[in-house]
Formats: C-alpha cells, sequence, structure tokens
C-alpha cells in the first residue's frame, strides 16, 4: 500500500497546523525579520520541514530525503533552467550593445519613469509571462528597468508588483490546463470542458484586479499626486488589459489571454503618448525633472527590440500546436520538440506515499514523475533565442561563452537558493504537511471562498508556480466546495487568482529578481517591501470570490 499520509498527526486540526506552518515561520522570520540571506534562509527552512516531516508527520526517512531530491532536480529543470536563461538573454543584449538602442527607443516613447514602468514592467512582463512564464518576466523587466536608470530594488519590486494579474494565464494558460486536468474526473466534465469553466472565472476574477494594477504601481513608484498626473496613461493600460484579459478569458483560449492582453495594453499605450504626455516629466530622486518634448517615432525601432521579436517569435513557434488547434503534423514544432522529453518516475517516492480523503475523492497513490522536456521547455528555447539573437547582434561565439560564464556566477545563490525552496515544497507537500494547512483554512465554511484565495496564496508562496499551486491544492478545494455546497468551479478558479498574488514574494522569485539586478543578498529587503502588498491583494481575490458565491453568482458560468 505505501505509506499513508496523516493530516491530523498532532491530535487536533489547529495544533496539526502550526506544526506544518513552522517551515514557512522560519523562512519569513529569518529572511524578513532576522534579515539572513535567502540561501541561508531557504536551508534552516529546510531543516525545518525535514524535521516537522520525520517527527511530526512520522515520515519514513528515505521518502523525505527522497521528496527533498525530487524537489531540488524539480528546481533545477522547471524553474532554474529558466530563469537563468532569461537573465543571459538579457546580458547577451548588454554584451552587444544592444541594450542601448533600446533604452533609445524607450526614451522615444517617453522620458516619463511612469510611463516606462507601465510600459515595461505591466504591459512587457505580461507578453513575456505570457509566452514564457517561470521568472523569465521578472528577471527581465527588472533587468531592463535597472539598465535604463530606475534605482536597482524599485525596479525589483516594480516588476514584481506587476507580476500578479497575468500569472494565472502564464506559459499559454498552463496553470488552468493544469488545474482542467486534475479536477475534471471529479466534476464529471472532460478535461477541456473544466479548462474553459475555470478560464472563464478567472476572466471574471482578475479583470477587476488588473484594471487597477497600474495605478497602483504607480502609486507604489511615486506616490498618489504623481499618479494622479498620468491618469489617462494608467486608465488606458489597465482598462485594455482587463477588457481583452476578460473577452479571451471567456470567448478565445487561455492559452492566448496574456497575449492578446498585454499587447492591446501595450499598443493603446503607446498610441495615446503619440498624442498626449504628462505636463511634467517625472523622474526619481536624483534625476532632474524636465519639461515635456514632443519625441517623433523612433528610427530603428523594429532593429533595437530585434532580440525580443527573437524570443517571442521562437517561444510562439515552440508552443504553436496549443496556439493554433488541428494543425498539421508536419506544421506542428510543438509535437516534435515534445518527442525529446523525458518523463520517468522518481526511484522510491513514485506511488509510494497515499494521499485520502478529502484531499482526494478516495485513496490514492501519490504520483512522483518527473518530465524533462529538453527542446520544449522555455529555458531552452531562451538559451537558442539568446544564441540566434546573439549572431544577429554580431556576436562572437567567445562573447557569448563568455556571457554565459558571467551569467552563471551572476546567479549562483539564486540558483541555490531556489533549489532548497522547492526542496521545501517537495517535503511538504508529500510529507502531508501542505494539505494540513489547506484543510485548516476550508475550515472556514460560509467564508470558505475568502479563505479560498489564501490557500492558492500559500501554494505560491510555496512553490513560486501558479500550475503547481494548482497541482497542490486544486483537487482539494474543488472536494471542499462539494462538501460545503459551493460552486466548485469557482473554489478552483480562486485557488489560481489568489494564488497569483504570492508570487511576488515567492523566495525564488525575489532571489531571480534580486540576482537580475546584482542585488543578490536583498532579497529580505524585496519580501518586507511587498509582503503587505501581497496579502492585501490576496484579501481582496477573496472578497470578490466570497462576494461571487454569496451575492454576484450570475458571475459563475454554469
Amino acid at each position: 500500500m505505501g505509506w499513508i499520509q496523516d493530516y491530523q498527526p498532532a491530535g487536533p486540526l489547529w495544533l496539526s497546523a502550526l506544526f506544518a506552518a513552522l517551515p514557512v515561520f522560519v523562512l519569513l522570520i529569518a529572511l524578513g525579520i532576522v534579515r539572513l540571506s535567502a540561501p541561508i534562509s531557504a536551508a534552516l527552512s529546510l531543516l525545518t520541514a525535514l524535521i516537522v516531516a520525520l517527527a511530526v508527520y512520522r515520515m519514513p526517512v528515505e521518502l523525505a530525503f527522497d521528496s527533498a531530491a525530487m524537489g531540488v532536480v524539480f528546481g533545477v529543470w522547471s524553474v532554474a533552467w529558466i530563469a537563468f536563461h532569461a537573465v543571459y538573454f538579457h546580458n547577451v543584449t548588454v554584451a552587444t550593445g544592444r541594450f542601448e538602442q533600446i533604452k533609445g527607443v524607450l526614451a522615444g516613447f517617453s522620458e516619463d519613469r511612469r510611463l516606462q514602468a507601465l510600459l515595461i514592467a505591466f504591459g512587457f512582463g505580461a507578453l513575456l509571462e505570457g509566452v514564457a512564464g517561470g521568472g523569465s518576466p521578472i528577471a527581465i523587466t527588472a533587468a531592463m528597468m535597472a539598465a535604463l536608470g530606475f534605482p536597482p530594488i524599485r525596479a525589483v519590486v516594480l516588476a514584481l508588483l506587476a507580476n500578479t494579474a497575468p500569472v494565472a494565464f502564464g506559459g499559454l494558460g498552463n496553470p488552468l490546463i493544469v488545474l482542467g486536468r486534475l479536477t475534471a474526473p471529479i466534476l464529471g466534465m472532460e478535461q477541456g470542458q473544466a479548462t474553459d469553466q475555470y478560464s472563464a472565472m478567472v476572466g471574471r476574477q482578475l479583470p477587476l484586479i488588473a484594471w487597477i494594477v497600474p495605478a497602483f504601481l504607480v502609486i507604489v513608484m511615486a506616490g498618489w499626486k504623481r499618479m494622479i498626473e498620468v491618469w489617462p496613461a494608467v486608465l488606458t493600460t489597465g482598462l485594455s488589459f482587463a477588457v481583452m484579459q476578460y473577452v479571451t478569458a471567456n470567448f478565445i483560449s487561455p492559452s492566448l489571454v496574456d497575449v492578446i492582453a498585454a499587447l492591446a495594453a501595450m499598443g493603446s499605450l503607446w498610441v495615446l503618448t503619440r498624442f498626449w504626455q504628462p505636463a511634467t516629466i517625472w523622474r526619481f530622486d536624483n534625476e532632474p525633472v524636465v519639461e515635456p518634448t514632443q519625441h517623433a517615432a523612433q528610427k530603428g525601432a523594429f532593429h533595437a527590440w530585434t532580440p525580443y521579436i527573437i524570443l517571442i517569435v521562437a517561444i510562439f513557434l515552440s508552443r504553436i500546436g496549443s496556439i493554433i488547434k488541428d494543425l498539421p503534423a508536419w506544421l506542428d514544432l510543438s509535437a516534435l520538440l515534445h518527442k525529446a522529453d523525458w518523463k520517468f518516475p522518481w526511484p522510491g517516492l513514485h506511488n509510494h506515499v497515499i494521499q485520502h480523503a478529502p484531499i482526494t475523492a478516495h485513496d490514492a497513490p501519490y504520483a512522483a514523475t518527473l518530465t524533462i522536456d529538453w527542446l520544449f521547455s522555455p529555458g531552452t528555447v531562451a538559451l537558442i533565442a539568446a544564441v540566434i539573437a546573439g549572431f544577429a547582434m554580431g556576436a562572437r561565439p567567445g562573447l557569448l561563452v563568455a556571457t554565459y560564464r558571467k551569467t552563471l556566477h551572476q546567479m549562483r545563490w539564486a540558483l541555490l537558493t531556489i533549489f532548497m525552496i522547492l526542496a521545501i515544497a517537495f517535503v511538504m507537500n508529500y510529507s502531508g504537511a501542505t494539505q494540513t494547512l489547506g484543510l485548516a483554512l476550508a475550515t472556514t465554511g460560509v467564508l470558505f471562498p475568502l479563505f479560498s484565495a489564501y490557500i492558492g496564496w500559500l501554494g505560491v508562496f510555496l512553490t513560486g508556480s501558479d500550475a503547481s499551486a494548482n497541482s497542490l491544492f486544486g483537487p482539494m478545494q474543488v472536494i471542499s466546495a462539494q462538501q460545503l455546497d459551493l460552486s466548485p468551479i469557482l473554489a478552483g478558479a480562486t485557488n489560481t487568482s489568489g494564488g497569483v498574488m504570492a508570487k511576488m514574494i515567492s523566495p525564488q522569485n525575489l532571489a531571480i529578481g534580486a540576482t537580475a539586478i546584482g542585488q543578490s543578498g536583498k532579497e529580505g529587503q524585496l519580501l518586507r517591501m511587498t509582503f503587505w502588498w501581497s496579502v492585501i491583494l490576496a484579501f481582496v481575490v477573496g472578497l470578490i470570490a466570497l462576494l461571487q458565491a454569496t451575492l454576484l453568482t450570475w458571475m459563475i458560468p454554469g
């Protein structure tokens, strides 16, 4: 049978939940209060997770260490490989001098830092999230803004705050595809039908957040008064994104939501700035305030953006089978790339742990399979695009190799942090600690929709991935909602929507952002600057879900 998880190893659920939360408490305290470095904080949390798994949950030693090992390998391929090559891609544009041209084009768009943040952090970040995900939007947009002259820490905070509303549909809708695949049997639906209903529901939650995120970014960046000065840009960007997010999620495809919404936001903002500029150009305190000038469209803009055009085209082609349905086999590059996938069960762990109600509908072995998508991974595509773009920009092989070594040295501590954070997540998942926390939050009865957002939030905080949070908590959310006579579609969608608000505080994303701007060791500062925003935004999502479960039930797709 294998080892059966115990979701109340300490007796009362509340006491078991306190023990289960110890690794999270240790991580937050070490990183945010004691101000230890991210690798040390993660190491202490990992040690705590192993002790809790062994001493409280009575998890067999070999299963505990097998789960930690699998978490490390998962972190290497599914997170670090993508984030590393996103940073490498940006470093290639800097090493070849092409980024100086991009800076000139952005100055032609607007010299105002508020408008630059809207275009890069919100618009371009959403586009990168839509086609790649995996930390790449944070790495690339933070590095771009820092290179443009934004204070480095401020640049990362803006990138983290902007990486909210798009995340549910990131990686061509992967979080919702994962949720639909796992919960369709529970719902008694076809996988595609479940995915479409979740997409529609999330598309009726996040647009309510998305249209205010640009204003939120500018307020955090420059204050309320400075936000009012650029309200036409804020409203144009947020509203165009929100409208297209709703339309695409409900009537087109979850795979295209971020791409269409981001292009709409960026295009609308660009058109606006051809006719309007703020009365005063705003810069940071150490920069001069200058009067606006009317900028002509920059010649050579296409040439300047060539590297990123190559990146987006490469990722689009690699995902073409997911975007264009019923594509002839000879044109389906996605299927060709997937032929190199390597999927295998993790030795000693796969199906050796048994889950049971209410996490699953009935007793079921907990799978532990790892997929290495050698060619399909966004990290591999980013690497290939970096090489192609490098040669297109005149780089020699020696420069590309030297930049790769530099990036590896630059990201060494961030990579170590990522490995340990995923090890913590896997130990907590397979020991049953994460499930205990979810069940504790699910005991809130009529307030369950509100706390449902925090269950997803917890999952993303631990794993750094909305898809992983849906895999972890999605089935439990659906089953709990059915038991409480609430909409399971609403519960699953809220797990997704609430989860995205934890991207800004997930330690692995903090490490990626800090490293991208050369500020390793500042993860604790970033956590303190984003933590309460994350909590508040998750509450807003939960409040929206609670209203939809009670007063606005017409918003739930039938």
